[in-house]
C-alpha cells in the first residue's frame, strides 16, 4: 500500500516518523506547508522542529509544498505520488472534494481532541480553556466537512495541572503517531475499514486562534485566567498592559499565574488593579462584580525585558496606588 503523509511542525513529524519506521519504502510522499522565516514570526509552533521537509530527505519519498494543495498545480503533485492512502496531521488547510479523490483508499486525519468536542484548528488551547480534565487524540475518516468524518480511533489522555498548549500537545503527538500506524495497519490488511458515527450534538468549536486573542479579560474569574495563561502558550501567549499613574502604557506577558484568593477589598478595586499580596507576590482583581477574585501572577515579562519572577518584578515596578493591568487603552 502506497502511503503519503500530508502534514506541517510538531504535531505532525511524530506521525511522520512513524509511519515512515512502520512502512519503510511504503511511504511515497510527503505533502507540507511552504519553509517560512521562523516559527516565532510565522506565530505557529507548527512551523518548528525538525522540520518535515528534512524528515523526508531521508528517504526516498517525494516531497511537495505547494502554497494551496487545492490548486491544479498541488494536486498535480499530489497525483504524481499515486497514494492509496494520505494521512494528514496538522496541514493547517481545509481539503477540496478534488484532493480527496486522489488516494485509492480514502484519507484519514489524526485529530487531537476527543472529537466530536474541540473540531477545528486549536484543540489543544481549546481543551486546556474548557477546564477538561482530559482530551485525547482521534482518527477519522476526512470528508469534505470540518473534523465531521466517522471515528476509526480514538484514546484518551490526562491534561495534566500545569500543561500548556505546548506540552500537551507534544505528548499528544506522540499517542497520535502511534495511533496512526494502528489506523495505517487496518487499510493495509485490505477490505473496509469501518468507523463510528459522531454524534452532531456533542459538537464543539475550536477555531483559529490570532494573534490578538492573547490579551486578556481581566474581569473573567481567576480560574479561567490561570488556564487562559497556559493555553495561550507557547503562542501567541497572554499578555496586558501596565498602565502606572504618568506613564505610558506598557506591554507585559503573562507566563505563570495561579493561586487564587478572595479580595479583602473587592468593592474598592478596580478590575486589573494590582496588590500586595502577602508574602511580596502580585495579585490582580479580576472576575466579575458578583465574585470579585484575585488572581496571583507567578512569572511575567514586561516589554524588552527578559521573563522575571513577581518578586524581581516588584524591585523594578513597586506597585503604586492606581497601578493596573488591562488593555493598552482603558476604557
Amino acid at each position: 500500500m502506497r502511503i503519503a503523509m500530508m502534514g506541517t511542525g510538531t504535531f505532525a513529524e511524530p506521525t511522520f516518523e512513524a509511519l515512515i519506521g512502520a512502512f519503510g519504502t511504503d511511504v511515497v510522499g510527503l505533502v507540507t506547508q511552504p519553509e517560512r522565516d521562523t516559527g516565532s514570526k510565522r506565530g505557529s509552533t507548527r512551523q518548528t522542529g525538525k522540520g518535515m521537509a528534512n524528515i523526508a530527505h531521508s528517504t526516498a519519498c517525494r516531497v511537495a509544498q505547494p502554497e494551496s494543495i487545492n490548486t491544479p498545480e498541488g494536486l498535480e503533485q499530489l497525483r504524481a505520488m499515486q497514494p492509496d492512502l494520505l494521512v494528514v496531521a496538522a496541514y493547517g488547510q481545509i481539503l477540496s472534494r478534488e484532493v480527496l479523490t486522489v488516494p485509492t483508499r480514502g484519507t484519514i486525519n489524526v485529530h487531537a481532541s476527543l472529537l466530536p468536542k474541540y473540531r477545528g484548528a486549536a484543540p489543544v488551547a481549546y481543551a486546556i480553556l474548557g477546564g477538561e480534565a482530559q482530551t485525547g487524540v482521534t482518527i477519522i475518516k476526512v470528508t469534505p466537512g470540518l473534523d465531521s468524518g466517522d471515528m476509526i480511533l480514538q484514546e484518551a489522555l490526562d491534561i495534566l495541572p500545569g500543561d500548556t498548549t505546548g506540552s500537551l500537545e507534544a505528548r499528544l503527538s506522540t499517542l497520535g503517531a502511534r495511533m496512526a500506524v494502528e489506523a495505517a495497519r487496518k487499510y493495509a490488511a485490505g477490505g473496509a475499514v469501518e468507523g463510528v458515527k459522531q454524534d452532531p450534538a456533542r459538537v464543539t468549536k475550536a477555531p483559529k486562534i490570532k494573534k490578538e486573542f492573547g490579551l486578556i479579560d481581566w474581569t473573567r474569574p481567576a480560574d479561567y485566567i490561570a488556564r487562559f495563561v497556559r493555553a495561550m502558550q507557547p503562542w501567541p501567549t497572554a499578555y496586558t498592559f501596565l498602565h502606572r499613574p504618568g506613564k505610558e502604557p506598557m506591554r507585559v506577558i503573562m507566563s505563570k499565574a495561579g493561586g487564587f484568593h478572595p479580595a479583602a477589598r473587592a468593592l474598592e478595586d478596580e478590575v486589573g488593579e494590582l496588590l500586595d499580596l502577602v508574602g511580596g507576590g502580585i495579585g490582580v482583581r479580576c472576575g466579575p462584580a458578583t465574585l470579585h477574585d484575585i488572581i496571583e501572577i507567578l512569572e511575567l515579562q514586561p516589554a524588552g525585558k527578559k521573563k522575571m519572577t513577581a518578586e524581581e518584578f516588584l524591585r523594578g515596578y513597586p506597585i503604586v496606588e492606581g497601578m493596573r493591568f488591562g488593555p493598552e487603552v482603558l476604557a
